[in-house]
């Protein structure tokens, strides 16, 4: 996987969801619209997309603390993320955004082959460059599925398809 042209498309592709999200009242994105499951309300996507990238990242890639802990609405809140203000959810994901290209502007091929030691799973070994591959499609996932649950409430997702942002 190209890492720096995958990245690119999704900062991209984020303005697109962020506006259209933005555009959405409060309401419908704090609705439950799956029950029992992790992620009940749009907003639990929205902050579970940018958290990933931030552990995965600053956590166990760079060793360092989640920039999540700095913002004091974030840093305890959870599981539910219905009553958190989105403009807070979305100023999180992007001052990782932001930590993120600073940090993949400053990559190696050196630092993509080097394996990251997993705390959770001690026996895997992958490499920067898998665990960057898995934040970036980890969020397409998402992101689709958030443009489906748009779709199930009325809401006009954007087209994030890749082939809109070459």
């Amino acid at each position: 996987m190209n890492i720096a042209a995958t990245y690119d498309y999704l900062t991209r592709a984020r303005r697109d969801l962020w506006r259209t999200l933005e555009a959405v009242p409060d309401a419908l994105l704090s609705r439950p619209l799956i029950e029992g499951v992790r992620f009940e309300c749009l907003k639990d996507y929205v902050f579970h997309i940018a958290e990933v990238e931030d552990g995965w990242i600053n956590g166990d890639i760079r060793g360092g603390q989640m920039l999540q802990r700095a913002i004091p609405e974030l840093r305890d809140a959870g599981p539910s993320f219905a009553a958190i203000p989105l403009g807070t959810l979305l100023d999180y994901w992007r001052v990782v955004e932001g930590e993120t290209l600073r940090y993949l502007a400053s990559l190696t091929e050196h630092d993509l082959a080097r394996v990251v030691p997993l705390e959770d799973w001690p026996e895997e070994q992958l490499t920067v460059g898998a665990l960057l591959s898995h934040v970036m499609i980890h969020e397409i996932r998402h992101t689709a599925q958030l443009c489906v649950l748009l779709r199930s409430q009325g809401v006009a997702p954007p087209s994030l398809d890749l082939l809109f942002y070459l």
